[in-house]
């Protein structure tokens, strides 16, 4: 297994491969092509419609709720805001059905409701890892990574198995990364690093993209005549 904590922490706290991943466009570096994004670059070889460009904009929204919502149950649970916390938590609940209702119009509900359960196995993770910081627990935030980590390796089979424009290596290592940001951000807020959870919120925005505009592309090109 991938460790979560090794590979995707190192992306979050300022790597090349992080900066690389941080932006919307998939552009190649004057080195060459990002390792992590090339690979999603073949779903994104599909031609420009009305219709691409509203998906993008709709899967750019939901997902960015999610870094959104998440961050409002990191900040309040750590400023011990009860009622603020159970409200962001709600609605990171229900953005994960939103994104899951999503997919539906291409693979059903069933495929729908199995994704609302995986991205509600990763927040549960992620507020696993959070009470253990809260506790100033180790172990714990160890067994709360592992979680995450077997987390992101369900998401990327689920997606690359239903769509094969979307390569389960890439798509690993991209829910990896995005995963390691929701950790540091924890760890930089409990910290009161506020500059430097600043500069991993941008990160986290940017990559955020990434991983939405790469799902876009995919179904584009998986069912052009639905666009």
């Amino acid at each position: 297994m991938k460790s979560l904590t090794r590979r995707a922490l190192v992306l979050a706290a300022g790597t090349a491969a992080a900066a690389g991943l941080a932006i919307p466009a998939l552009a190649d570096s004057p080195s060459g092509p990002d390792p992590l994004t090339s690979g999603l670059q073949l779903a994104a070889a599909t031609p420009a419609s009305g219709k691409v460009a509203e998906t993008k904009a709709a899967l750019r929204d939901l997902w960015m709720g999610h870094i959104f919502w998440v961050r409002g149950v990191v900040f309040a649970t750590l400023a011990k805001n009860g009622p603020a916390a159970t409200a962001a938590e709600q609605a990171v609940v229900g953005n994960a059905k939103d994104i899951g209702a999503a997919i539906a119009p291409f693979y059903g509900q069933p495929a729908a409701d199995k994704l609302f359960s995986l991205l509600a196995g990763h927040y549960g993770a992620i507020k696993e890892y959070l009470e253990a910081a809260v506790k100033k627990d180790a172990a714990a935030e160890s067994k709360a990574t592992d979680h995450l980590t077997a987390n992101a390796q369900a998401i990327a089979a689920f997606l690359s198995g239903a769509n094969p424009n979307l390569p389960k290596d890439t798509l690993e290592e991209l829910l990896l990364a995005h995963g390691g940001h929701h950790l540091q951000q924890i760890q930089e807020v409990q910290a009161g690093q506020y500059e430097k959870e600043a500069a991993t919120w941008s990160a986290m925005k940017g990559h955020i993209y990434v991983i939405a505009d790469a799902l876009t592309d995919a179904l584009a090109k998986q069912f052009p005549e639905k666009f």
